[in-house]
């Protein structure tokens, strides 16, 4: 069969796998009319118009029918020629008009590759093409919210205003290098150069905070639940979860395996992590959890020591938190409050925050929510609060600490000053695509869905 359309036409299926109503393919690629009057068997569609047609086969037999809505390019998401071909949702009739698709010259789509496309035609700069993602994924209607104002430029506009300020400040820095003949320090201090720079580092420290409480929406965190058996760590999880997600009964070491459940609270997704109860124990398959048990703490992101509230805290309690991770922080939980006749709330104790609640009957479980999310800086939602990633904060901080050190700079050398200046531009710059390794989009576009 000839191939009619150029190689680097892509298709691929836009719907959720399964069955549904409408299923949705899109095809994305140069010039793509023809294309278009093909498989809608001679029909001429006109731009952003729905068109009912009969999507047909090389032998003009009808696949499905349904609409095909043709947006030229480059006023298109991808700024090529797409098409999208809105069917029926079964995933025998996607399948075959997908083949019919690849007769006619495309090839299937990678994953994230028609957003990488509009990446690359500048439709989207790198910070909204990722919001994309972050809003299919998003766990809770505050990370949706959050994802969608990063999509709509509010991040890539604060970061491109700093980047703006660093080029004028780079700008009036090198000057000073073409007239050798001036004093450098004399120079810039008419300028103002350090009180422009005090100003970028504010504005700076602003979109790290924004970013911070952004990458909580996005990213969440993980608490591992520990404790020796019988303490009711498996009670504490249902009373997080509302739900019955883990096993209770009297039996000590009920728990052997690892049990995981996300909550959200206040938008923030929390992974929580019930584990083995930690004693020494002859069980081979008890051992085996209580090793999965200090595998989870590796990985977490807070503790929480659940202690019988009946007993205080006992040696093996102390050996527990003494094993802890320096770098992890922990909450004490006097669980069965209820059973010990303490009144629900907060203390202190040791260095520690102490929380004292029944996981039974729910007293002092909010107590605990709030302990959760204070204990990783969570501020509350707030308009204009964007989603953001690891990377993006990982280019703040390199940012920042180029900034510091042009701080330290000034007045010992102009060239030395304007370096550092020049290298914070570029890592603030790496946030938006602005500048960029290729295999840095690899790596971010291969996490999309394909599709999308």
């Amino acid at each position: 069969m000839n191939t009619l359309y150029a190689p680097e036409t892509i298709a691929a299926v836009a719907t959720a796998p399964g069955r549904g109503g409408v299923g949705v393919i899109r095809v994305s690629g140069p010039s793509l009319q023809a294309f278009a009057q093909v498989i809608s068997g001679g029909k001429s569609p006109l731009p952003r118009r729905a068109l009912y047609a009969n999507f047909v086969d090389a032998d003009g037999r009808a696949i499905d029918s349904g609409l095909l809505l043709y947006f030229p390019g480059p006023n298109s998401f991808t700024g090529e020629d797409v098409i999208e071909l809105q069917g029926h949702g079964g995933p025998v009739v996607l399948k075959m008009l997908l083949a019919r698709c690849m007769e006619l010259g495309a090839r299937l789509a990678e994953p994230g590759e028609f957003t990488k496309r509009a990446f690359l035609n500048e439709k989207l700069d790198l910070v909204e093409a990722e919001s994309v993602a972050d809003l299919i994924d998003a766990q809770s209607e505050a990370a949706a919210r959050s994802a969608l104002m990063s999509l709509k430029g509010a991040f890539s506009r604060d970061v491109n205003a700093l980047v703006d300020t660093l080029i004028e400040l780079r700008m009036l820095t090198e000057a000073t290098l073409d007239f050798p003949e001036e004093d450098d320090v004399e120079w810039l201090e008419k300028a103002n150069a350090l009180g422009r720079l005090a100003a970028v580092r504010s504005r700076l420290d602003g979109v790290l905070a924004t970013a911070r409480q952004g990458a909580l929406l996005r990213e969440g965190m993980r608490v591992v639940l520990i404790g020796q058996p019988n303490v009711g760590k498996s009670s504490l999880m249902n009373a997080l979860a509302g739900d019955e997600v883990a096993i209770v009964t009297e039996v000590a070491g009920t728990t052997r395996d690892t049990v995981r459940e996300q909550v959200v609270l206040d938008g923030v997704p929390v992974h929580i992590i019930d584990t083995a109860g930690l004693r020494d124990t002859a069980d081979v398959v008890e051992k085996i959890g209580i090793e999965r048990t200090w595998a989870a703490v590796d990985q977490a992101d807070l503790a929480l020591l659940l202690i019988d509230g009946r007993d205080g805290v006992t040696a093996d309690d102390a050996a527990i938190l003494a094993r802890l991770p320096d770098r992890l922080p922990r909450v004490v939980v006097f669980n069965k409050i209820d059973l010990s006749g303490e009144a629900a709330g907060l203390s202190e104790g040791d260095g520690h925050q102490i929380v004292h609640l029944s996981a039974r009957s729910g007293a002092g479980v909010d107590v605990l929510r709030h302990v959760l999310l204070d204990a990783i800086g969570w501020q509350g939602e707030r308009e204009g609060l964007y989603l953001a990633r690891e990377r993006h904060l990982d280019a703040i901080r390199r940012a920042s600490a180029e900034l510091d050190a042009a701080q330290d700079a000034y007045g010992l050398a102009a060239e030395l000053f304007a370096e550092h200046l020049r290298r914070a531009q570029e890592a603030l710059s790496e946030i938006t695509g602005e500048f960029r390794a290729d295999d840095l989009l690899g790596v971010i576009f291969s996490r999309f869905c394909i599709g999308k």
